[in-house]
C-alpha cells in the first residue's frame, strides 16, 4: 500500500473542476474559509502532530487560493489570497520544522481574511463533529494551534497555562500606529508608520561578522525611505517589488543610499484598499516579552483566541451587577482592551483606568473577596471555638502589672481581642501597626486571659532570634504573674526539647514560643486555646492550619510589624477582622536618616564616631555574610574588621544566621550588657535584640534592600530616650529605583505611608514576600489604584453571599463556575458549597 491510499494519512487534493462550479455558485464564504483552514489547522494542532499525515497541503492551498482569485465576490480578500499562495507554493518541500512555522503564517493571513470577509467572525469546524468542536478557554496553551512544546514553555513563563490565562495577560502599554507619515516628511528620532510601494529587496551578508541583511525600498510618491531587517532571511520570502507595505519603526540616519532609514520594523504587506492589521496601521498592543515570545507573536495568538476560543460570549457577572456599576460585557471588554477602537484615549488605556480594564479589574477582586468572604462566613458557620470569660479584674491587674504606661491604641486593640474571645466563634484576627508600636503587649494580654481561663497558647514566629526574643520579652512581662513560658526551636538541646514537649502535654507550661518546630507531628496540647502567629506572610496559610489543628478550633491572633496598605489589608486577610495600632509609645524620638554615598563615607565615620564617644551604641548592617563574587559587597567579617582601623578602641562583635545558638546568644548579651559597642550583623537583627542604648543603625548597601526591610531596620535603634540616626549607605551610582527607595527613607518616617510606596513600587507579590503568603495574583487590577474598586467589589460579595449563601440561583450559575476555578486551581483554598 503506497503512501496515496493508506488510511492513516490524509490526503490534501487538488479541487475538481466540479467543485470550482461548486465554490462558484455557493453564496457561503464561510465555506470557502473553512475549506482552507480545516487541513491548515489539523496539520498544526497538538504542536504539530498532524504535519507529517497531511499531505500535498502546499498545492491543496495553492489551488484553492487559485480558484478563489477567480471568484469577483472574494475580491476583498484577493490580495490575502496572493499572499497565501506564495507562502504556500515552496510549502511541501520544506522541512517539518519549517512547515510549522509556514504554517503559523499561513494562519495568520486565513485569520485575517476571516475578519475581513466575515465581518470578524471566523470561519470555524461545525460543533457536528466531536474531533474538532472548536478551542475551549479551559483548554491547556498547547491546544491553540501553532503551539508547540517550546512555545508552551515560553507561554508558562509569563504565567500562561490555559487558553483562558492569554487574554488576561494584558498589554502594558499601547501605540498608535494608525496614522501614516508621508515619507518626505521624516525626521531622525521619530515613531512613525509609513505606507508605500516596495521598488526592490536584496540582501546582503557583511564581510566581518557575516551579518544577513535584508533590505528593502519603499517609496509612496513623496519620498523613499529604507527597510533593514538583520538576522532574519526569512523575510526575503515574504517581500517582493510592488507589494504595498504598511510599516512602523524608528527613523534612523541615512545610509548609503542617502535616504533615511528604519531598522527592523513591523510590517504587513497590504491589498487594495486594505486598512486592517495587527501589528501596524492601527492602535497596536505591546505585552511583556520573553526571549522567542514577541509582542508580535502575542498579538497573533491573543487575535486568534479572540476569533476562535468557544466561550467568550459568557459573562460571569450578572446582568443586575453590571448594570449597577456601569461595566461593559466581558467580550467588550476582552477584546477592547488587547484591539483598542481607533478613537481610543490611548493614555486612559495605558493608565488601565479605561472602561475595558475597568469591567476586568471588577471581575478579578469580586472573585476574590467572593472567595474570602464564603470562607469567612464557613468558618463562622461550621466552628464552635472556645468562649474564653476574659474577666476585667483579670485584664485590670495585667494592665497595673506593666512597668509603663500602655498606649490608647493598645488598650482599644486588646479590648477588640477580648470581644473576640469572648465569642463563641473562633478569633481570627490580624493586629498590624508600625515598629515599635508595641503589638508584643497585645499578644501578651491575649495570652494572659487565656491562660486565666485554663488554656495554653502558643506563639509562633519565623526566626530563631525573633522566637527568643519574644520569649525573653512574654517572661519579663507574664513571668511576674505566674505565667510558665517556655521556648521551643529546631536548635533546642535534645534533652531540653524532651522536657518542654512533656511539659506541654501535660499542661505543665502555660504559653510555648517557638519557630516551625512547634508544627512538628510531636507537639501536643494539653489543652490549646489561642495561638498567635508573628510575621504571618513568612509562613503561609496551610502552615497556621497545621498550628491551629492541634487544638480544637482555638483563637487565632495574626501580627505583622510591616504596616499594611487598607487595600491589601482587605485583599490578603479580608477573611480575618483587622486591628491596627496606630499610636506610639510615650516619649519615642523620631529617628533621623541621611543617605551617603560612598565619597561621603567619611561623614558618615564620624558620625558613628561621635555616638561611640557619647557612650551609645551602633548597628552595622550587610545584605550578606560573604563577600560578593566581584567584590562590590564586603562580608560582615570585612566591615569588623574595616571598622576596627576607623573607630580605634571600638569592641566590636558579629552577629549572623551561621553562628550556632550559644555564639548568637554570646553575641547578644554582650550587646545587651554594652561589653560590645559596635554589633556587624546581617538583617537577622531586622526583627531582633530590642537595645535602649542603640542609637546608631548603620546599612551598608542600602540600594539592595527594599523599603519595607529599610524601615524595619531603622526601627531597631531610637527605642530609648536618646536621639538616633540611621546611617544608608550606597555606591555613588544607584539605580533610579533605588534612589527612590532612598530618598522615600529620607523623607517619610511614617510606616504606614512608606507601606503605601513600597506597595506602588513593588506591587503586592513582593511586597508581602512569596505567594505561599496567599497573595493573589492579579492581572487587571492595581491595589495602589483600584482602591475604589476593591471596597466595590467586598461590598458586592457580602450582598451576593447575603442573598445566595451557595451561589445555587440560576444567574450566579457562571459565577459560581469562575470562583471555583479561580480559588480552586489558582490559590488551593476553600470555594462556596
Amino acid at each position: 500500500m503506497n503512501d496515496n491510499t493508506d488510511p492513516k494519512k490524509v490526503q490534501a487534493t487538488q479541487p475538481s473542476s466540479a467543485s470550482h462550479a461548486s465554490l462558484r455558485s455557493s453564496p457561503s464564504v464561510e465555506a470557502y474559509l473553512l475549506r482552507l483552514a480545516r487541513p491548515v489547522d489539523f496539520a498544526i494542532r497538538d504542536g504539530g502532530r498532524g504535519l507529517a499525515v497531511v499531505r500535498n497541503l502546499g498545492a491543496f492551498l495553492v489551488h484553492c487560493a487559485a480558484e478563489g482569485l477567480a471568484i469577483p465576490r472574494l475580491r476583498s480578500i484577493h490580495a490575502d489570497l496572493e499572499r497565501l499562495s506564495a507562502l504556500a507554493s515552496t510549502y511541501d518541500g520544506l522541512s517539518p520544522p519549517k512547515r510549522r512555522e509556514r504554517l503559523e503564517a499561513v494562519r495568520e493571513v486565513l485569520s485575517r481574511m476571516s475578519r475581513r470577509s466575515l465581518g470578524g467572525r471566523t470561519a470555524s469546524v461545525p460543533e457536528s463533529n466531536p474531533g474538532d468542536r472548536g478551542l475551549a478557554l479551559s483548554d491547556a496553551i498547547e491546544a491553540l494551534p501553532g503551539i508547540g512544546v517550546r512555545r508552551a514553555a515560553l507561554l508558562r513563563t509569563l504565567g500562561i497555562e490555559r487558553v483562558e490565562d492569554l487574554l488576561w495577560q494584558l498589554p502594558w502599554r499601547y501605540e498608535d500606529r494608525a496614522a501614516t507619515t508621508p515619507l518626505a516628511a521624516l525626521r531622525v528620532g521619530q515613531d512613525v508608520t509609513v505606507c508605500g510601494e516596495v521598488n526592490a529587496v536584496d540582501e546582503m551578508v557583511t564581510a566581518r561578522r557575516r551579518l544577513r541583511i535584508l533590505r528593502a525600498i519603499l517609496s509612496d510618491g513623496s519620498g523613499t525611505v529604507t527597510l533593514k531587517w538583520f538576522n532574519q532571511p526569512y523575510l526575503r520570502r515574504r517581500l517582493a517589488p510592488g507589494q504595498q507595505l504598511m510599516c512602523s519603526g524608528r527613523v534612523k540616519g541615512t545610509g548609503g543610499l542617502l535616504f533615511p532609514e528604519i531598522d527592523n520594523p513591523q510590517f504587513e504587506v497590504m491589498g487594495v484598499g486594505d486598512s486592517s492589521s495587527l501589528h501596524t496601521g492601527r492602535v497596536v498592543p505591546v505585552y511583556h516579552e520573553t526571549r522567542g515570545l514577541t509582542s508580535r507573536v502575542l498579538r497573533v495568538l491573543v487575535d486568534r483566541v479572540l476569533t476562535t476560543a468557544r466561550g467568550l460570549n459568557e459573562d460571569c457577572l450578572p446582568a443586575s451587577i453590571r448594570d449597577r456599576h456601569g461595566l461593559i460585557p466581558k467580550q467588550q471588554a476582552l477584546r477592547t482592551v488587547h484591539f483598542p477602537p481607533p478613537d481610543a484615549d490611548l493614555a486612559q488605556y495605558t493608565a488601565g483606568i479605561g472602561p475595558a480594564h475597568r469591567r476586568l479589574a471588577f471581575e478579578e477582586l469580586l472573585l476574590l473577596q467572593l472567595g474570602l468572604v464564603a470562607r469567612r462566613r464557613q468558618t463562622e458557620r461550621d466552628s464552635l471555638g472556645i468562649t474564653f470569660e476574659c474577666s476585667p479584674g483579670r485584664l485590670a491587674r495585667f494592665w497595673t502589672s506593666l512597668p509603663f504606661e500602655p498606649t490608647a491604641a493598645q488598650r482599644r486593640v486588646v479590648d477588640e481581642v477580648r470581644r473576640d474571645m469572648t465569642s463563641s466563634r473562633p478569633m481570627n484576627r490580624l493586629i498590624h501597626g508600625d515598629v515599635g508600636c508595641g503589638k508584643t503587649v497585645v499578644a501578651a494580654a491575649a495570652i494572659w486571659m487565656a491562660v486565666g481561663d485554663g488554656y495554653q497558647a502558643a506563639v509562633m514566629a519565623p526566626t530563631e532570634l525573633l522566637a527568643e526574643q519574644h520569649f525573653r520579652q512574654l517572661s519579663n512581662v507574664l513571668g511576674g504573674l505566674g505565667v510558665r513560658v517556655a521556648l521551643l526551636t529546631s536548635e533546642s538541646p535534645r534533652r531540653d526539647r524532651r522536657l518542654v514537649l512533656d511539659r506541654l502535654a501535660s499542661g505543665d507550661i502555660d504559653c510555648v514560643v517557638g519557630t516551625h518546630a512547634l508544627l512538628q507531628p510531636g507537639v501536643r496540647f494539653a489543652r490549646f486555646g489561642l495561638a498567635v502567629v508573628d510575621e504571618q506572610h513568612k509562613f503561609g496559610v496551610l502552615q497556621r492550619s497545621h498550628l491551629v489543628r492541634k487544638g480544637y478550633h482555638p483563637d487565632v491572633l495574626i501580627m505583622t510589624a510591616t504596616p499594611i496598605p487598607r487595600t491589601l489589608a482587605i485583599t490578603v486577610y479580608g477573611d480575618l477582622d483587622v486591628s491596627v495600632i496606630d499610636e506610639m509609645p510615650v516619649g519615642r524620638i523620631p529617628v533621623e536618616t541621611r543617605w551617603y554615598r560612598e565619597a561621603q563615607r567619611p561623614a558618615a565615620n564620624e558620625a558613628v564616631r561621635q555616638a561611640l564617644a557619647r557612650g551609645r551604641q551602633v548597628y552595622v548592617v550587610a545584605p550578606r555574610i560573604d563577600e560578593s563574587d566581584d567584590g562590590e559587597i564586603r562580608s560582615v567579617a570585612a566591615l569588623a574588621e574595616r571598622l576596627g582601623r576607623e573607630c580605634p578602641g571600638a569592641r566590636v562583635g558579629l552577629l549572623h544566621g551561621r553562628l550556632n545558638r550559644s555564639d548568637k546568644d554570646a553575641a547578644m548579651q554582650a550587646f545587651l550588657s554594652r561589653r560590645l559597642e559596635v554589633l556587624v550583623a546581617t538583617t537577622v537583627v531586622e526583627v531582633g535584640i530590642d537595645v535602649p542604648n542603640a542609637t546608631v543603625m548603620v546599612i551598608e548597601h542600602a540600594d539592595r534592600f527594599g523599603l519595607a526591610q529599610l524601615h524595619q531596620l531603622r526601627g531597631r535603634v531610637g527605642r530609648g530616650a536618646h536621639a538616633s540616626l540611621c546611617l544608608l549607605l550606597s555606591p555613588d551610582r544607584v539605580s533610579e529605583e533605588a534612589r527612590q527607595r532612598l530618598e522615600t527613607m529620607q523623607e517619610v518616617r511614617d510606616g504606614f505611608l512608606i507601606a503605601e510606596r513600597d506597595l506602588e513600587m513593588r506591587g503586592p507579590g513582593e511586597f508581602l514576600g512569596t505567594r505561599q503568603s496567599g497573595v493573589p495574583d492579579l492581572k487587571v487590577a492595581k491595589l495602589t489604584r483600584d482602591a475604589r474598586l476593591v471596597d466595590l467589589a467586598r461590598r458586592e460579595a457580602f450582598a451576593v453571599l447575603d442573598t445566595d449563601p451557595t451561589l445555587s440561583l440560576p444567574e450566579h450559575a457562571l459565577l459560581r463556575t469562575a470562583l471555583k476555578r479561580a480559588w480552586g486551581t489558582r490559590f488551593a483554598l476553600a470555594t462556596v458549597g
